[in-house]
């Protein structure tokens, strides 16, 4: 990809099931049974949950802080009171992108710490080249900032990659691992079809001349996040969701990263390298994994191949949800979640400062 000008907005929680710098890829989902618990969600929501408000948990009312780690200065929220739980935003997104009914629920019982990663929102972009592996550094780092020992670790898409390089590289950091539409990337990895990157590339690319985007080319990429099963059962939606401009996709991030982190996905993606999926059958911590059967943004079947490899993991699979499952299905999100964390036994975590 040329580095052209990319400008960009993110403006609202909506912006959640668009997430270009994920590549998008194109195969069938697959229903298999891995060696785990494997449940499928099939009852659907009325509509898509991608406004939902819970004053408790109004992320953009609370006070940014920021802390030094390595080359950069990481802008972090707190919220809620209990052991930690770190949340790892997708790619493009700022730590304001979340769910605030799912940080509602967390942070009854937990102190849930968010952030933007290097080079979005109000953290620094540093010296240091993106990748995954950086962006573990980085999270590791934070945690060693805010004198946190160990946390519970929730990564969704490039966050559930830099969550898994963080539990592999710094395992004893993570109580428990938390995964949303996931890839343990390299040559396990599902292969990406060139024909819906090819749509994203040219959106990012008329985005970075400048060019019209028209509302047909940014409602195809939507409905790609969405996935064809939801659309089926909401044929509507496209028509009551506001639709962005072009030019206010990215608010949280410069051209120039931009084109890094999409870097960063499309190397994780690859399939000239080993990924981590060979390093996850060493983990021996409670582990969450929940996909969409129809994503095609991260395939279901990556997240399968996680479940496979790691012992005893729990997988969760929401029938007809795209990459955009935490907006499609937040209220079952939210419980499976807190069943998951009170139900799994692991080691005491010590409480941030």
């Amino acid at each position: 990809m040329s580095e052209k000008k990319i400008r960009g907005n993110r403006s609202s929680i909506l912006i959640t099931i668009f997430l270009l710098a994920v590549i998008i890829v194109s195969l069938p989902a697959i229903m298999t049974t891995a060696t785990s618990t494997n449940r499928v969600y099939g009852q659907q929501p009325d509509r898509m949950d991608l406004n939902t408000t819970d004053s408790s948990a109004n992320i953009q009312n609370v006070t940014v802080k920021k802390v030094q780690v390595g080359d950069i200065e990481i802008a972090y929220k707190m919220l809620g009171k209990g052991d930690p739980i770190l949340l790892i935003s997708p790619a493009q997104a700022d730590m304001n992108a979340w769910v605030p009914s799912t940080l509602g629920q967390l942070s009854s019982n937990n102190t849930v710490i968010v952030f933007d990663n290097r080079g979005v929102g109000n953290t620094t972009t540093g010296s240091r080249p993106f990748s995954v592996q950086q962006f573990a550094n980085d999270t590791a780092g934070l945690m060693d900032a805010l004198k946190i020992q160990k946390a519970d670790v929730l990564g969704y898409s490039l966050g559930s990659f830099v969550a898994q390089q963080l539990a592999v590289t710094h395992p004893e950091k993570v109580n428990r691992l938390i995964l949303l539409a996931s890839s343990c990337g390299g040559k396990e990895s599902i292969p990406r079809s060139p024909e819906i990157l090819k749509m994203v590339i040219d959106v990012v690319n008329k985005i970075a001349n400048g060019t019209h985007v028209t509302p047909q080319e940014i409602k195809a990429l939507l409905a790609q996040g969405m996935g064809s099963g939801w659309l089926k059962r909401h044929p509507n939606i496209l028509e009551t969701v506001p639709i962005p401009e072009g030019k206010d996709l990215f608010r949280s991030i410069s051209p120039s990263n931009n084109l890094q982190q999409l870097k960063a996905v499309e190397d994780w993606m690859a399939t000239n390298w080993r990924g981590v999926c060979g390093e996850l059958t060493k983990l021996s911590i409670p582990t969450l994994i929940m996909t969409g059967t129809d994503d095609t943004d991260v395939p279901t079947p990556n997240s399968l191949v996680i479940a496979a490899k790691i012992p005893g993991a729990w997988l969760i699979q929401f029938r007809d949800a795209g990459h955009a499952l935490p907006g499609q299905y937040p209220d079952e999100i939210s419980k499976i979640l807190q069943t998951f964390l009170s139900t799994t036994n692991t080691t005491t975590t010590a409480q941030p400062e």
